[in-house]
Parts: C-alpha cells; sequence; structure tokens
C-alpha cells in the first residue's frame, strides 16, 4: 500500500509519500516565515492553500510514483489552528475524491512519535515531544498514548518565540536563543515543575523583565533555555521512572537544539536507557509522518467516510487506541542496596541507631548547570523535611523524619513496610486517599507529585504519602487541581479503563465541588494545541 500525507496544522506546509513497508519514498515542505508577529491563522491557512497542490505535484513528480500508484490519502486532522486545518482536510477530501481514493485523517501528535520510531528503531519509549505549539511527555500504557506530562500554558517553542520577538531578535526564536546562549552565564530565572507538568510563561515574563533591565542578551538566553530544558527533562526523567521504560526518545522542531539532545542523552545514561532522536526532517511537521501513520491507522481501522473527516482542532494525544503497539519494554538496574532509583533522588536501604530506614539521597543531576542543580536539591531537601512534619499535623501519615543531611542533599527517614497502592489500588482505597489528600490541601499543604508509587499501604493498612520533594505551600484551588490531576494521570497509567472510576472515587472522597470545577477547567484547556 502506498499512501500520501499532507500536513499543514500551523506554519509548515508537507506532502509525503510512504507505503506499508515504511519506506519514504518522497517528501517535500514548504514554511511560512512571517514578516513580524507570529504564526496568524488565516495567513498559515493561506500559505498551505497556495502550497499543498504544488507540493503534491512536486511529489509526483520528483518520485517514481504515479497518481494511479496512490492507495490512500491521509491528513492532519488535529490538533492545530482551525483556519490551517480546514485547508488541509479541504485539500485531502479533493485529491482523494479526484483519484477515487480512501481517506483518513491521523492525530498530528502520534504521527511526530510514530515517524520517529520508524526513523530511529525505537520500539516503546518515553517521548518528548517539543514544538512551538506542543510541550507533552507521552508514553504507551493501557492501550493509548498516555500524556504523563505537559505544559500548562504555553508550548516551549512558543516561549522562546515570543522572547525572540519580543527582544527583536527575530522568528522562530530557538535557534537565535541556541546560538547566543553558547556566549552566556547564568543568571537567576523561574524553574517550575508542578508534578508531572511543567509551566512556561512564569520563566519567560522573567526573562523580558531581565532584557528590560539591561541584562546582557547572552546571558538571558543561556539561562532562559538552561532553565527550560531542564525542566523538560526532569519531567521526561519522572515518567521514565515511573514507567520504567528503556528508551527515551525526542521529536518535534525544538528537537534540533543540540543542548537539549544533550541533556536527554546524559539523563537516559543514567537510567541505563537508549536514547533516540531522528533525522532532522523527520523531527519538524513533515508530509511523511502523517502518511506513516495514516497506513498504520487503515490497517486497524479502515478508512473514513467523507462525514468523519471534520477537522478536531483539540485533538488530545491519549484520544486514539493504538493496537499496533504490543511490546512492554520494562528495565530496573538496581545496585545493592538501592531500592528504587527516581527522578528525583535514588532510595537507599540503611539503618538509623536501631532502626530500619531509608536514606532519599538527592543526586545531582548531570543534565543540569551546578547552579540550577544545587538551588533545586537544596531547596527541595528542606521544604520536604518541614512538609513531612506539617502533613504529620493534620492526621495524615508520613514516614517519621530521623535526620537531615542538607551538605549531601540527604533525608533519613523510617522504612515504611507495606505495599506500593499502584499494585492494589481499588475503589475503597480510592476513596480514602481521597479524604487524605483533602486533610493537608485544606492546610495549603500540596504534594506536587501524588502518583500511585507515592502511596503505600503499611502492615497495619493505612494510607502512608511519600515523597514530597516537589511539595510546597498554596492557597491556589489551580495548584490542588494540578496536584489531583498528577493522580488522575498516574492512575490511567495504570489500567485506563477503570482509572476514571477509581478517580471519581478519589473526587468523593475529597468531596469539594469546587475542585471538581476546576479540575475540569484545567482539562478543558487548548493548552495542547497550535
Amino acid at each position: 500500500m502506498i499512501c500520501l500525507g499532507i500536513e499543514g496544522t500551523a506554519e509548515k506546509t508537507g506532502v509525503g509519500i510512504v507505503d506499508d513497508k515504511g519506506n519514504i519514498i518522497f517528501q517535500a515542505g514548504k514554511q511560512l516565515f512571517p514578516e513580524e508577529g507570529g504564526i496568524h491563522p488565516r495567513i498559515a491557512a493561506e500559505h498551505h492553500a497556495k502550497w499543498i497542490p504544488k507540493l503534491i505535484s512536486k511529489v509526483i513528480n520528483e518520485s517514481s510514483i504515479n497518481y494511479d500508484d496512490i492507495d490512500l490519502v491521509s491528513f492532519s486532522q488535529g490538533p492545530g489552528l482551525g483556519p490551517a486545518l480546514r485547508i488541509v482536510a479541504t485539500s485531502a477530501r479533493s485529491l482523494a475524491l479526484t483519484l477515487n481514493k480512501p481517506i483518513i485523517g491521523v492525530n498530528h501528535c502520534i504521527a511526530h512519535i510514530e515517524i520517529g520510531k520508524l526513523n530511529t528503531g525505537a520500539l516503546n519509549p518515553v517521548s518528548l515531544y517539543v514544538s512551538g505549539g506542543n510541550s507533552q511527555v507521552i508514553a504507551f500504557e493501557s492501550g493509548r498514548y498516555r500524556i504523563f506530562g505537559e505544559t500548562l500554558d504555553i508550548a516551549i517553542g512558543n516561549c522562546f518565540d515570543q522572547f525572540g520577538r519580543n527582544t527583536g531578535l527575530g522568528h522562530p526564536g530557538g535557534p537565535i536563543i541556541e546560538k547566543l546562549s553558547q556566549k552566556g552565564s547564568y543568571i537567576d530565572l523561574p524553574y517550575t515543575v508542578k508534578g508531572m507538568d511543567f509551566s512556561f510563561s512564569g520563566l519567560l515574563s522573567a526573562a523580558l523583565r531581565e532584557f528590560k533591565k539591561g541584562t546582557p542578551i547572552e546571558d538571558i538566553c543561556y539561562s532562559i533555555q538552561e532553565t527550560a530544558f531542564a525542566m523538560l527533562v526532569e519531567v521526561t526523567e519522572r515518567a521514565l521512572s515511573h514507567t520504567q521504560k528503556d528508551e527515551v526518545m525526542v521529536c518535534g522542531g525544538v528537537s534540533a537544539n543540540k543542548r537539549l539532545r544533550k541533556m536527554l542523552n546524559i539523563m537516559s545514561k543514567e537510567h541505563g536507557a537508549k536514547f533516540y532522536v531522528p533525522k532532522m526532517k523527520f523531527c519538524g511537521d513533515n508530509g511523511a509522518m502523517i502518511a506513516w501513520l495514516g497506513i498504520l491507522m487503515n490497517k486497524y481501522y479502515g478508512s473514513f467516510n467523507l462525514n468523519d473527516t471534520n477537522i478536531i482542532q483539540k485533538f488530545r494525544t491519549d484520544e486514539v487506541d493504538i493496537p499496533w503497539i504490543t511490546n512492554e519494554n520494562n528495565h530496573l538496574n538496581l545496585n545493592d542496596g538501592l531500592i528504587a532509583k527516581g527522578a528525583e533522588s535514588n532510595i537507599i536501604n540503611s539503618k538509623y541507631l536501631d532502626f530500619d530506614c531509608v536514606i532519599k539521597d538527592r543526586v545531582s543531576k548531570n543534565y543540569r548547570i551546578p547552579k540550577i542543580d544545587e538551588k533545586i536539591r537544596k531547596t527541595r531537601t528542606k521544604i520536604e523535611s518541614k512538609l513531612l512534619s506539617d502533613v504529620k499535623k493534620v492526621g495524615v501519615i508520613t514516614p517519621v523524619l530521623y535526620d537531615i543531611n542538607l551538605k549531601d542533599k540527604q533525608i533519613s527517614m523510617e522504612k515504611i513496610k507495606g505495599k506500593i497502592v499502584k499494585d492494589i489500588i481499588n475503589k475503597e482505597m480510592a476513596f480514602d486517599i481521597g479524604e487524605q489528600i483533602a486533610k493537608f490541601h485544606n492546610n495549603n499543604i500540596i504534594h506536587g507529585d501524588i502518583t500511585t508509587s507515592n502511596i503505600l499501604l503499611n502492615e497495619e493498612e493505612d494510607i502512608v504519602f511519600i515523597d514530597f520533594g516537589l511539595g510546597r505551600y498554596s492557597d491556589l484551588l489551580e495548584d490542588k487541581a494540578v496536584d489531583l490531576l498528577v493522580l488522575k494521570k498516574s492512575l490511567q497509567s495504570i489500567n485506563y479503563n477503570v482509572a476514571v472510576e477509581l478517580f471519581n472515587e478519589v473526587l468523593r472522597g475529597y468531596n469539594n465541588s469546587k475542585i471538581v470545577e476546576k479540575i475540569n477547567e484545567i482539562e478543558s484547556r487548548g493548552r495542547y494545541t497550535h
């Protein structure tokens, strides 16, 4: 089977031809470079309308394929800019009708992952998808690609582009920032990781304030890049630790950045995972990725009726069943005495006086520059120690704190004997967990990383919360809702079919209608679109 794919979710127009053996027969593209400002949806649509017919002719004329050889037409159904998507869908329908060939719409984000896997040979990686419109940490679990982490506001590419436009560096901002950063020194900028999610708006605002103050542009570029990438790699590491996969892949246009690649490679090696980067022609938006996913989707689902080819502007990555992945790669290589190697720290068996204990060792992360690494490790060690005590005061069980070593960023605490909730959770337990979370939320304590791996059931069958390493104090309903959404994503990675039911029990135990409204509001935001 031979498929022609059409891409045009934002500023890049692409057409590609791929066969069902995974051979990229030909692809061509044309990028829109705005004269000023960002990408305007209408102008992007006009760009696609002009170039799609030309690119279709180009790939046919310059390849060994005739129009009659095409068996399937696929197109980006979403997510993306509405006007741009409509031009792509209309073009695909016209071509399919003209050739009397079947048509299929595909998810743009999934297409990035699948073409990356095809090009690199990766089988089942944790993927960091970073572009102008998307920033997501994605991994396959329970039949679908799950979003383990994502931006709470703007995408990393958008952050860099806005900085470039507002400082006169130009568009796109990423390549210019990368070049200038090589001559810069570090200045302190906000580092915002909330559980498995991250935020770039505060980082952007702070960087622009530094520019207005007259801080050297090279220093700002170095610092915004190092800070943003450290956040992205940390959340990728957190997903890798949670899923126990043995592959990491980066995809999307921002993956062109050499510094980001280096940081991800360092992190992957520290976890014994293989790191993959597709060729650059497959990292940015391209037609080949749409054609390849069209072939995969058609094999299992068949083609669409024309009535099913409407665009889906807010097309979530986790809305598509993925029947073509059957393997589950895992790895767990632990040294003697090492209980777990997490994203935050190593957990080591030890003794404190006559008590069994564990040492939480916040090891240095070699992918972070020393100034960011030292700040994060020291701050989190201090606040976690205080949170462990304050949570107890509101009636929630946490490990007993034995000792703090700020120099080495270590905490010695009680070893909890019991089971990880991830392996045993049921509806009754989910309700109890909701009640316990409400207790510390009502006292403005945010856990920061409520996953089913960070909740234990001890030998007395009490719920025990561990790992407050990302915790903080906040009275904001938004922060409490994000805290709960981390748990929801964690439940989905265990068993998607029962995740909704279990999370509803958590919310029933939490017993606060305002938090439910806020969660729905956050989930309905269009932060995952272009």
